[in-house]
C-alpha cells in the first residue's frame, strides 16, 4: 500500500471488525494473550485494509459468544509458520497482523450473542430466525455503534467485577493506618476516663498546685 493510501485510509478513521474463531483456535489465540491474529488466502483483501489502531472483537464460532476486545498494531504480513488448526481443508493463516488485548472476560463471563445479537444493526439483513447466519464467516466489518454496544457490555461486566472483587478483599491497613488508629484510640481514651480513675501521678500533681 502506498505512503498517499495509508494517508487517505487513516483520513478516514478507523474500522471495527470482528474476527470470528473456533473454539480450539480461540484457546490458542488466548494462550498467545491476543498478540496475533492469522487469515488465510480469501481473506488478503481485507487484511490489506487493516491498520493500527483498528479495533477488534472476537466471537467463538459454535458457542456463539463474545469473550476479548483488542486494537490492531500493525499493517498485515505474511508468516507461514504453524500455530492455528485448519477448520477446512486447505485453510491456512498465513496473513497475520498484531493485536493487543484490552479487555478480556472470564470464561463465566463471556458475553451470550443469542441475548444481544439481534439487537445489531449487522444483522437485520437476516429473517430474526436466521440472525447466526451473519457471523458465519471469518471476518466482518461492523457498524461502530454495534461494536460500542457489544464493547459497552464487556466494560460493565469489567466494572461489576473490580467492585465484587474490592468488597471481597479489601486492601489491607498499613502500618501508617495503624498508628493513627492507636493514637486516635488512646484520645478517646483519655476523654473517657473519669477524674477518679485518674493515676496517682495526676493526683500528685493537682494536690502540689493547691499548695503553691
Amino acid at each position: 500500500m502506498s505512503q498517499r493510501n495509508r494517508q487517505s485510509r487513516s483520513s478516514i478513521g478507523r474500522n471495527f471488525w470482528m474476527f470470528v474463531e473456533a473454539p480450539q483456535n480461540f484457546e490458542i489465540t488466548r494462550e498467545i494473550d491476543f498478540s496475533l491474529f492469522g487469515m488465510g488466502a480469501k481473506y488478503r483483501r481485507r487484511a490489506e485494509r487493516m491498520q493500527p489502531q483498528d479495533r477488534v472483537l472476537f466471537y467463538i464460532n459454535g458457542v456463539r459468544k463474545w469473550p476479548a476486545s483488542a486494537t490492531i498494531t500493525s499493517t498485515y504480513f505474511e508468516d507461514n509458520s504453524l500455530l492455528w488448526h485448519p477448520t477446512t481443508r486447505g485453510e491456512s493463516f498465513q496473513y497475520r497482523v498484531k493485536l493487543k488485548p484490552d479487555i478480556v472476560l472470564d470464561e463465566e463471563d463471556y458475553i451470550d450473542a443469542m441475548i444481544l445479537g439481534p439487537r445489531l444493526d449487522y444483522v437485520k439483513r437476516w429473517a430474526p430466525e436466521n440472525w447466526p447466519l451473519a457471523f458465519w464467516d471469518r471476518l466482518h466489518l461492523l457498524p461502530q455503534r454495534d461494536f460500542r454496544l457489544i464493547e459497552g457490555e464487556m466494560e460493565r461486566i469489567t466494572s461489576r467485577n473490580n467492585r465484587t472483587n474490592k468488597r471481597e478483599n479489601p486492601e489491607p491497613r498499613t502500618d501508617d493506618d495503624n498508628d493513627v488508629g492507636m493514637i486516635n484510640d488512646e484520645i478517646q481514651n483519655q476523654a473517657e476516663t473519669p477524674p477518679s480513675d485518674r493515676s496517682d501521678d495526676d493526683s500528685s500533681t493537682e494536690n502540689c498546685s493547691q499548695l503553691e
